[in-house]
């Protein structure tokens, strides 16, 4: 009975992969996804984690990840800058905390963020300090112990760092660097005391049993915060005609996601709009968090639109404080 395996989660005994993989075996999806968003209520209730990011600096990334419009090997005509202005940076915080968002961060492309872009960065986290009551997150690629010990100083509580997929997968997806530098730079983070955001990207040629791969190396590297992202195949990119997963095959990995990692946050991020209308069963299927408004170069909801499908599920937007789990 399933009500066996959620009674053994919510008693604190975790699931391994051979319990996982039989849970989506042997239940029907419709079972699965109530479980999960019975697991998401008893242990988060109707909180809803919402963060913004933005894009900080963009383009012209010298790494190869076969899904990403900014990198450098692929012909996308993306648009690039080297910093975001202060100005705009600050007004986007601003208009997503009005809405309840409660963590804002800076996002850059590259294989690890350059000094003079570090210095850039300070004053915007400064700037944003005095004129909002947000906490920052950073994803700024690759991490050196002093290059997360500056972004601590300058504010940010928390770091992102994809994985991006299972360690047997990564190879397919990215040849400049590795999975195995993505965990140390996480663990750099946590090191030094930043909380972790890391999660992956679903449909991009990975088998199911990937997924789940990933989801039990995120609980086992202690992820609290962990976004899925929803493949956009974007023209020019080597990913480009991958067949879309199907709104079941969305559910049951966050159902999923949800079983492996009761305590997280698991954020839905980019391309679930390409769910349409059945983007908001993602919420009742075990999802807790989100990242609102539009994600870097893909066009997501509006933040307006957003907010109003959240209400109506009846999340609690002004529970979660700054974000703390």
């Amino acid at each position: 009975m399933i009500k066996k395996v959620l009674q053994q989660v919510l008693s604190g005994k975790d699931l391994d992969f051979d319990e996982a993989l039989a849970l989506v075996q042997q239940y029907n999806t419709a079972e699965l996804l109530q479980a999960a968003d019975e697991l998401r209520y008893k242990l988060h209730n109707n909180r809803l984690d919402l963060c913004s990011i933005v894009n900080a600096k963009s383009g012209k990334c010298s790494e190869d990840c076969k899904f990403c419009a900014q990198s450098s090997h692929y012909d996308v005509g993306v648009a690039s800058y080297e910093t975001i202005d202060k100005e705009e940076a600050v007004f986007l915080a601003k208009e997503n905390e009005q809405h309840g968002v409660q963590r804002f961060s800076l996002v850059t492309a590259g294989r690890t963020v350059a000094e003079k872009n570090l210095e850039e960065f300070s004053h915007i986290y400064k700037q944003l300090q005095k004129e909002t009551k947000l906490s920052f997150c950073a994803s700024m690629g690759l991490l050196t112990k002093e290059k997360a010990l500056r972004l601590k100083d300058m504010g940010v509580t928390r770091y992102h760092c994809n994985l991006e997929t299972a360690r047997s997968y990564f190879p397919k997806v990215c040849s400049t660097h590795t999975w195995d530098e993505k965990v140390i730079t996480i663990r750099i983070a946590q090191e030094i005391g930043l909380e972790v955001c890391s999660g992956g990207i679903i449909g991009m040629g990975e088998s199911l049993t990937q997924r789940l791969e990933l989801a039990f190396q995120l609980r086992d590297l202690g992820i609290l915060s962990i976004p899925l992202n929803i493949l956009t195949p974007i023209k020019d990119t080597p990913f480009a005609d991958l067949k879309p997963l199907s709104v079941g095959e969305v559910l049951t990995c966050l159902a999923m996601f949800r079983f492996i990692n009761p305590k997280a946050i698991i954020r839905l991020a980019g391309g679930r709009n390409l769910l349409g209308d059945d983007q908001h069963r993602c919420f009742t299927s075990g999802a807790n968090g989100s990242i609102v408004g539009n994600y870097l170069t893909t066009i997501g909801n509006s933040l307006t639109e957003d907010i109003a499908m959240f209400r109506s599920l009846g999340f609690d937007l002004s529970i979660g404080g700054k974000g703390k789990e």
